[in-house]
């Protein structure tokens, strides 16, 4: 039967390599097309944010390849792991890159893509739930209503050099977007929170940060733009993590399905 859910799928050919979005950690979250990917790949070259449950799905004599790719710790460089998969698809081998959430959202899949392209190895790509998405879901957080907004805005918390991007025009995000959805964002939430502030949001503007999103480890903490940075210290949260700010993050009052545990540091009585 389960074999059956595979019928018409596409084989992975030898020399090709899958550029496949695991999403954001519940391996039942993983797709068809990937969960197929993992099963025929030769070689698994996997981020750090891929749920081992997702591994477990690999043949036993597949090869599993570790490469890393955590904000701040040390990681196999960008260019290494897109020239790896170039290396392993020329030496015959089915080749799946797994990545956490969806390969082309601050993914880097793109980029090898682009580098697979440049030495003419084919490839295929299966997006995945993105942790933008799936991970406030699983908190209760819809990134969209009608009664609250009509656009959401993506961004990413820093660049490939660890900082801030600077090509981002706060004033236009802070103004423009009801809901802003921020990845990578924890390492520089004082500096994020005070340019949206002094870009004309509301500082008790609801905030919610979602911390191993859709996994046994997750962890909210729902504070405001001016209390984020102060909260988050108290509460000792580590990434990965999704940030959320805006009206949307109040309706997890009531849409907190899976019940995860809200994280409510103490202030000061006095402010």
């Amino acid at each position: 039967m389960a074999d059956a859910l595979f019928d018409g799928l596409a084989d992975m050919e030898p020399g090709t390599v899958w550029l496949v979005g695991a999403g954001p950690g519940d391996p039942g979250l993983l797709t068809l097309h990937a969960a197929n990917a993992i099963r025929q790949a030769d070689v698994i070259v996997y981020d750090a944010l891929v749920n081992a449950g997702c591994l477990k799905l690999a043949r036993s004599d597949a090869v599993l390849e570790y490469a890393g790719k955590r904000g701040g710790k040390p990681s196999a460089k960008q260019r290494d792991i897109s020239l790896r998969l170039v290396d392993l698809a020329r030496d015959g081998k089915r080749v799946l890159r797994l990545k956490g959430g969806d390969p082309f959202v601050f993914g880097r899949g793109g980029e090898e893509a682009l580098t697979l392209t440049e030495h003419n190895v084919p490839f295929r790509v299966v997006p995945g739930i993105t942790a933008g998405i799936g991970g406030l879901a699983y908190a209760g957080i819809p990134v969209t209503h009608r009664e609250v907004n009509h656009s959401v805005t993506f961004l990413t918390g820093h660049d490939s050099n660890g900082i801030v991007p600077d090509r981002i025009d706060w004033h236009s995000v802070a103004n423009g977007s009801p809901v802003i959805v921020m990845y990578m964002a924890m390492k520089h939430i004082a500096l994020i929170t005070e340019q949206l502030i002094d870009a004309g949001r509301k500082p008790d503007e609801p905030m919610a940060v979602v911390c191993n999103a859709t996994t046994e480890q997750q962890q909210v903490l729902e504070t405001t733009l001016e209390w984020a940075e102060r909260d988050l210290v108290v509460a000792g949260l580590s990434p990965p993590a999704i940030v959320v700010v805006g009206e949307v993050v109040s309706l997890r009052r009531t849409l907190d399905w899976l019940n995860t545990n809200e994280i409510n540091p103490l202030r000061d009585v006095a402010e």
